[in-house]
């Protein structure tokens, strides 16, 4: 393998994939010594061309994991954007709970697109919905072990080792997660949204900028007219607090999370 160039790719809606992408890309890139450049898929524009890479290349693809899977609003863009794909390395967040099944789907995803997924890593980052599940995180701990995994990943390629990675998680995947709440009931919010303190709100257009599903209307940013994958991204943009979610049983399977769930959660690497 001579690999000439490292491409970032990532879904990051509130930015910890982001993050944890590109410090294992860029790591990857540096002891390489060569170029790394980075796709970001989070907006709606960004899903509409599609990718082709080249046999020489190296893409690491991250997205986090929702309800233990790829967020299924993502997957048609991964199933159709990717073709004629090259060498990979799959990479998934997730907030402290468990991946579940995402990486294994990720990488089969990948694999069935042509890539030649050659690692894979799941990493905890702060949970989206909380300020205290896996808060901080990636933290010191966690960029040093994506450095080291990235050594790791550099000798395969040295090597010239290009066999496929096996990966923890069920093939072919398993159903989503099941929300429960703080009473072990399984919880549905598949429809709830933000909702927004109007005395708060400046009309800045952030939280409809940073929508990954384009669905916060530009003309009332109190309105979302179309789906919610409950990401947070407009409640971590917005810079007054306005945006929140008051949905019952979305509160208490928050609620839930952030009572069973404290334990460090550690990442976990496949090569």
């Amino acid at each position: 393998m001579n690999i000439k160039r490292v491409h970032a790719v990532y879904f990051s809606p509130v930015g910890k994939t982001r993050l944890v992408v590109t410090a294992l890309a860029g790591e990857i890139a540096h002891l390489l010594g060569v170029p790394l450049t980075g796709d970001d898929l989070t907006l709606p524009a960004a899903r509409e061309d599609a990718r082709i890479y080249e046999p020489d290349e190296l893409v690491v693809f991250g997205t986090p994991t929702y309800a233990g899977r790829i967020p299924n609003k993502l997957l048609p863009a991964v199933k159709e954007l990717f073709t004629d794909g090259t060498y990979a390395v799959a990479l998934t967040t997730f907030g402290n709970r468990s991946f579940d099944d995402s990486l294994s789907e990720l990488r089969s995803v990948l694999t069935e697109n042509g890539f030649c997924v050659i690692a894979g890593a799941a990493i905890a980052a702060q949970h989206a919905f909380s300020e205290t599940l896996a808060a901080d995180r990636p933290d010191a701990d966690d960029l040093a072990r994506i450095s080291a995994f990235a050594a790791a990943v550099c000798e395969k390629i040295k090597r010239g080792d290009d066999t496929p990675c096996s990966v923890r998680g069920r093939d072919p995947v398993g159903p989503y997660y099941t929300p429960r709440g703080l009473d072990g009931e399984p919880k549905v919010f598949l429809k709830a949204k933000p909702v927004t303190d109007k005395e708060k709100c400046r009309s800045c257009g952030l939280c409809a900028a940073g929508c990954p599903m384009g669905s916060i209307s530009t003309q009332d940013y109190a309105s979302v007219t179309g789906i919610c994958i409950k990401c947070h991204a407009c409640v971590k943009h917005c810079p007054v607090g306005a945006k929140y979610f008051d949905d019952e049983a979305f509160l208490s399977h928050k609620a839930m999370l952030e009572r069973d769930y404290t334990r460090r959660a550690e990442p976990e690497f496949f090569i």
